[in-house]
């Protein structure tokens, strides 16, 4: 056994020096850069008519059944003169149709009273109080902590990132499960990690239905993996001739102090925590070793920088998949990366310059993530500030203004290859015949406080448009963000039977770092409120 162990060390020894020689060289070489913004269009706030006030914060989105399904963590209704009607820790809504970006049809509205001048009084999910959750249901357990504490403490569930498909009609999303303290002794306790659930989504026209898969994936005292971002892949090139051809592997970010770190899953042992991998960037392997959410070393980092809410996901406007999101600066900027294809991460017959034996990739290459290097961080975009300070919760939503935002594997088999497309969403702001191609235009959305503090806070979900520039000839055109304008039913895909789905108190501004980092909060929230 000793022998074996001294071979052992040496092999992997030698794999990580040939490891860093490899990049090594790779960092000798000039990253090409070939994403040019031209505009970027304000369009606004999220509107939800027939709600007095609205006050809600989140704004992550998918596309399930022809529906596109934003999701929102706390939500709260208010009268005229600003008195809660209801307030509950998440809530769901349809876009209004294909063609309006701007307005979304909530469920669950509740007719709860008149105001003095007899005006009525609506508010989504009127019925319910915060210690009933709102859209995602609670477990028991959850239900009787919010009961025994009667609002001075409570569980939320906050979606907190976009759900992610595994057909055309169901998705499934890691959803943050989260003690909330509305008086701490200690500020830095206000919010603390319980964990990661897993939750199956559908969107029938009756409105988004979500399910519980289980309890906890991920406990609070690990990386809250799929918090972040999460991808659907084809089966790992190490394993593909092994599997069936309809089987997927689950690609899972998550947030610590010092960078993102990567897990992966076969999608039939999603609901057990013990069938996770774990990226060890300094071997370029998996194994079942979870690794510390403390590391600050760069080469035990999946991909190192500063990062709290964003999107991955491919787009076929630039063949690669892209990176949108905000840091935990507080800057409320949007920062873009992508995925260089002209460099990989080994030397490999697969996964060579130019992409997958040097053929590009597609939607589910999601694989690809650990062959390829990541481009340098890049500034996309500034969203401008509300009154109550910075943003937060920086998304992308890939489905407007792109037919092919949708992998073609999701579709039934039965599908023809050209009928594989979804509709035109955003026809309103822009017409398909004038995009320039599916994923030139992008879709961002932002948190905005328009009053912040910790218990009276109000926010409100903002929009803007970003077009890019036409591919350039050359790959080694400069990055050059813009200054913002002024203008304003079929049988579903086969691995799905695996999920067999047949007292208020008002969010303080730090919780943006909640929703990706769960259980690294100390030193942030106190640097964030020692610059408000």
């Amino acid at each position: 056994m000793a022998a074996f162990n001294i071979a052992l060390q040496r092999s992997i020894h030698v794999r990580i020096l040939c490891t860093f020689l490899f990049r090594a060289l790779l960092v000798s070489s000039d990253a090409s850069t070939l994403i040019v913004v031209k505009n970027v269009t304000q369009l606004g706030p999220q509107i939800s008519p027939g709600i007095t006030n609205l006050s809600r914060d989140g704004g992550y989105s998918v596309l399930i059944d022809g529906h596109i399904t934003w999701l929102y963590d706390d939500t709260e209704c208010l009268s005229q003169d600003g008195s809660q009607l209801s307030f509950v820790s998440n809530t769901a809504a349809f876009a209004s149709d294909t063609a309006n970006i701007s307005t979304v049809k909530d469920f669950g509205i509740v007719m709860v009273g008149e105001d003095q001048y007899g005006r009525k009084q609506n508010a989504i999910l009127g019925d319910k109080s915060v210690g009933d959750g709102g859209w995602v249901p609670f477990n028991n357990d959850e239900l009787n902590f919010n009961n025994d504490r009667k609002g001075k403490e409570r569980v939320a569930i906050w979606p907190g990132t976009s759900p992610t498909l595994i057909s055309t009609r169901q998705a499934f999303m890691y959803a943050p499960l989260v003690y909330v303290d509305s008086k701490p002794k200690d500020p830095t306790k206000l919010y603390q990690p319980r964990g990661m659930t897993l939750m199956s989504l559908l969107a029938p026209d009756s409105g988004p239905q979500a399910a519980r898969l289980g309890d906890l994936i991920f406990p609070g005292n690990e990386i809250q993996f799929g918090g972040f971002a999460t991808l659907l892949g084809l089966p790992s090139t190490e394993t593909a001739t092994t599997r069936a051809t309809d089987d997927r592997d689950i690609y899972l970010l998550g947030v610590t102090d010092a960078g993102l770190q990567l897990s992966r899953v076969r999608l039939d042992g999603i609901k057990d925590h013990s069938q996770y991998t774990y990226f060890h960037p300094r071997f370029s392997n998996f194994t079942e070793k979870i690794p510390n959410m403390d590391i600050v070393d760069e080469n035990n980092i999946y991909l190192p920088g500063s990062f709290s809410s964003g999107s991955v996901f491919f787009s076929p406007y630039f063949k690669t998949f892209l990176m949108v999101y905000f840091n935990r600066m507080v800057d409320s900027t949007f920062y873009i990366r992508y995925l260089d294809l002209d460099q990989p991460t080994e030397d490999s017959e697969v996964w060579i310059k130019g992409g997958k034996k040097g053929a590009g990739i597609q939607h589910e290459d999601a694989e690809a993530i650990i062959r390829y290097v990541w481009a340098p961080e890049q500034k996309l975009y500034v969203s401008p500030q509300a009154q109550g300070g910075f943003n937060y919760a920086g998304q992308a939503h890939p489905e407007y203004f792109n037919r092919q935002s949708l992998a073609p594997s999701l579709w039934p088999d039965k599908t023809p290859a050209s009928k594989r497309q979804t509709d035109w969403y955003g026809g309103d702001l822009l017409r398909e015949s004038d995009a320039g191609g599916d994923g030139r235009h992008l879709l961002l959305s932002w948190t905005a406080q328009k009053r912040g503090g910790f218990d009276s806070g109000l926010y409100e979900i903002q929009l803007a448009k970003v077009e890019f520039d036409a591919i350039p000839p050359s790959t080694t055109a400069s990055f050059i963000p813009p200054k913002a304008s002024t203008t304003a039913k079929s049988d579903a895909h086969s691995i799905s039977s695996i999920f067999n789905i047949h007292v208020g108190w008002h969010k303080g501004y730090d919780r943006w770092t909640v929703l990706t980092e769960l259980g690294v909060l100390g030193g942030v929230i106190a640097g964030a409120a020692a610059l408000l």
